[in-house]
């Protein structure tokens, strides 16, 4: 078959085979098909779209381009947690350890962060010595163990996806709902877990800006994930401002450490309990959200879950006893509050601009290249719907350049809405789609 008359196909709106989609996707993973072909292709499926068929043969044509991890010598129903960035995101770092604590498989694989979202794995490497880049065979040995593992995507899980995801970033074809899709599941896929919970998260900080694009991709995701026969279900979380207080690598893992230890944020909390339980009743361990959630607490309340933390910490050749003695994490040499310029109600704290601030910083990446500096990023003072006087402090930037100080501050004021009528605090849950 012909490359040409495929992209022609796809721009007079009809299908592909799954035949068709197989041949493109090893075709260009193998380096037969030229890049200006499949960047004509991904354009014409950006306008026509692919309906659900061609999404699923795209996604599995995609997950079988590499390795399929075999997780089968794991006992009980494994599961992964996929969320779709944001600000301030932490949640892997509590939920994990909660739930492994409960004795349900956390089997995760993690990226790196890039642009004003934050990846897990780079907060993990906070701990020194961890080690983000398990084999298959430690990664499995320790799940067995402990009931958690947390490792980078190896090169060769759906190497299809890289490709063309490298493509797409040049090509204006990132924000096409088949083509995300097609990347997310490939790589939940290839992981090799019986269960999956999505987090879409929405709102200004997020990847999906509106409810009704993030519902649209969050049926997708779920549609995927049945035909392939997994649990599997998405969460629709608010991004609108940033989650928890902390923001930047070091700030967020003692935000997490402290959360475990019961002094969690209410909103990241909230997020944490709603997809855990969600874990839960997937693992079977227990049917019942309400009673799942109330494991959840009760893990934390006993310590059982920071405990759980520690042991993954160590699992993981990290050095645990930052976890113990937060005083380890090395501060940055300055920390300078941003003062509010009138009285009255926090109406917006534009979560993207606050990561953006954070990784001028260099708390964030603009490429894969860059280094970050772990120590640096912006801790609140305030959420949506709190009260504010002028000269209080809406939050605090920590930074080690200080020539990089006025530019952060200017961003964040400029994404900070204080107005004199009263508002409510966000709501985290948005949506749930099963």
């Amino acid at each position: 078959m012909r490359m040409y008359d495929l992209i022609e196909k796809k721009k007079l709106g009809e299908e592909l085979s799954t035949q068709e989609i197989y041949h493109i996707v090893n075709g260009y993973t193998n380096g037969e098909i030229p890049d200006y072909q499949i960047s004509a292709l991904l354009m014409a499926i950006y306008f026509r779209g692919m309906n659900v068929r061609e999404r699923y043969d795209l996604t599995m044509a995609m997950r079988d381009s590499g390795d399929i991890l075999d997780l089968s010598s794991i006992d009980g129903v494994k599961i992964d947690k996929h969320s779709t960035g944001g600000v301030g995101d932490k949640v892997t770092l509590v939920l994990g350890p909660i739930i492994a604590s409960i004795g349900v498989p956390v089997a995760k694989m993690s990226g790196r962060g890039l642009g004003h979202t934050g990846g897990t794995i780079d907060k993990l490497e906070a701990f020194p010595g961890f080690n983000g880049a398990l084999s298959e065979e430690a990664f499995i040995n320790q799940v067995n163990n402990i009931k958690i593992a947390v490792t980078g995507q190896s090169k060769n899980l759906a190497p299809a996806d890289k490709k063309l995801y490298a493509l797409r970033d040049v090509t204006a074809t990132v924000d096409e709902i088949s083509l995300i899709t097609g990347s997310i599941m490939s790589k939940k896929l290839a992981a090799g877990t019986d269960a999956i919970v999505l987090d879409v998260t929405v709102g200004d900080g997020a990847f999906m800006k509106t409810k009704e694009k993030a519902l649209e991709l969050a049926k997708s995701m779920v549609d995927i994930g049945k035909r392939a026969d997994k649990k599997i279900a998405a969460v629709l979380t608010n991004m609108d401002e940033p989650l928890g207080f902390a923001v930047g690598n070091n700030l967020e893992v003692i935000e997490a450490i402290n959360a475990l230890k019961g002094n969690g944020p209410e909103d990241l909390m909230e997020v944490v309990y709603e997809l855990g339980s969600q874990m839960i009743v997937f693992s079977e361990i227990e049917t019942d959200k309400v009673k799942a959630r109330k494991l959840m607490e009760n893990a934390v309340a006993d310590g059982s879950a920071f405990n759980k933390f520690v042991e993954f910490i160590q699992a993981q050749g990290g050095d645990s006893s930052f976890a113990t003695d937060i005083s380890k994490f090395e501060p940055a040499k300055y920390v300078v509050p941003v003062e509010a310029q009138s009285d009255g109600y926090v109406h917006a704290l534009k979560a993207e601009a606050f990561g953006l601030a954070s990784m001028s910083l260099g708390g964030g990446r603009e490429t894969f290249e860059d280094v970050i500096d772990m120590a640096v990023g912006i801790v609140l003072n305030k959420k949506v719907g709190d009260e504010i006087k002028k000269g209080e402090p809406i939050c605090y930037i920590h930074a080690n350049d200080e020539s990089k100080i006025k530019n952060a501050m200017e961003m964040i004021n400029s994404a900070t809405v204080i107005a004199p009528e009263k508002c409510n605090h966000m709501d985290l849950i948005i949506d749930i789609v099963e």
